[in-house]
């Protein structure tokens, strides 16, 4: 498994200390409002099991992540296969932070980690990302990052409850896309130092 180093995080395999913060995480009603319920000890568990598994099978999936100075785990980002049961197909950029770790950053940092390897080491032509219609804060990170919304792929979440987690909304960016968009990323710090 790729390990992956930015300036301030580390996107790494996971190991069994996470599974506490993680369990934590997957209970915090906020960290979960746009994903459905919390989510229990062993639901917690078993999603992390289902992490490895996918990433030992197709090379990249979710990656624990961690802060570099502190070693802390603050929670995960990476590239997976978009869910059979949404009407699209292809690799889906994704993120979820600790409560204690939003507004930092990281959530940025990571997701451009995660497509920097997907547009370079895995040739990928285009990466997806996919959120609740009321999840602000994660479509803000998807415009930082380059992508654009697709209003033509906004769908109802068919495992969704009616309410407020049905609305999606999809975002994308392809390579060509993403490379402008690091250029004038990079202009600007030019400009700026």
């Amino acid at each position: 498994m790729t390990e992956i180093r930015t300036e301030r995080l580390v996107l790494r395999r996971w190991r069994d200390s996470d599974l506490g913060p993680w369990a934590e995480m997957n209970a915090d009603p906020r960290v979960r409002e746009h994903l459905g319920p919390p989510l229990t000890r062993e639901q917690s568990d078993a999603s992390v099991a289902r992490f490895l598994r996918d990433f030992d099978r197709r090379g990249h999936g979710w990656w624990a992540v961690e802060v570099r100075a502190t070693g802390e785990f603050v929670g995960f980002a990476g590239l997976d296969r978009v869910e059979e049961h949404l009407p699209f197909s292809g690799v889906e950029a994704g993120w979820r932070l600790a409560r204690h770790a939003w507004g930092r950053g990281y959530a940025t940092e990571a997701a451009r980690a995660a497509l920097d390897h997907g547009f370079g080491a895995l040739g990928l032509a285009e990466v997806l990302a996919v959120t609740t219609a009321a999840n602000h804060r994660s479509q803000a990170v998807m415009a930082r990052i380059g992508m654009t919304r697709d209003p033509g792929g906004d769908f109802d979440d068919p495992e969704a409850p009616e309410g407020p987690l049905r609305p999606n909304v999809l975002y994308r960016v392809t390579r060509g896309g993403y490379a402008r968009h690091r250029a004038r990323e990079a202009a600007e710090r030019g400009r700026t130092s």
